[in-house]
């Protein structure tokens, strides 16, 4: 599927293709701690499939709890989280975050990983009183 986006305030925008069978929710900290908050939905691809049309984000890595380095692409203007990659054999492991996906709406998590970590409360969330707007 043929994707594009770009960070809150738009100096960073791509292009992608994604397979919609590969969009994961991961409730590890380090997603939480990222996110702020209980979970992160990304679209699995490779780095090949991405393609930045205007910017370039800032890049953070840090070791996860599993011994992998995960690299964080993020605006440096606005914060947003972009993209995460990997090293050595996974450098070409690339995800697109779904918030930044212009095209979100048809892009439905097909599995949950780090389920260990995942707030005690989110089988709730779907039974709280909700409201179109605020």
């Amino acid at each position: 599927m043929r994707i594009d986006g770009q960070c809150h305030c738009g100096k960073i925008t791509f292009e992608a293709e994604v397979d919609p069978e590969a969009v994961s929710v991961c409730h590890c900290t380090d997603c939480q701690t990222l996110t702020g908050s209980p979970f992160r939905v990304t679209a699995l691809c490779t780095r090949a499939a991405v393609r930045l049309t205007a910017g370039t984000p800032k890049v953070y890595g840090k070791r996860g709890d599993n011994g992998r380095m995960r690299f964080q692409h993020f605006c440096a203007d606005c914060g947003s989280p972009l993209f995460t990659s990997g090293e050595g054999e996974e450098a070409g492991d690339w995800g697109i975050r779904w918030g930044s996906i212009r095209q979100r709406d048809k892009l439905r998590p097909v599995r949950q990983i780090w389920c260990q970590s995942a707030a005690v409360w989110i089988d709730a969330v779907p039974l709280l009183p909700g409201r179109p707007q605020d």
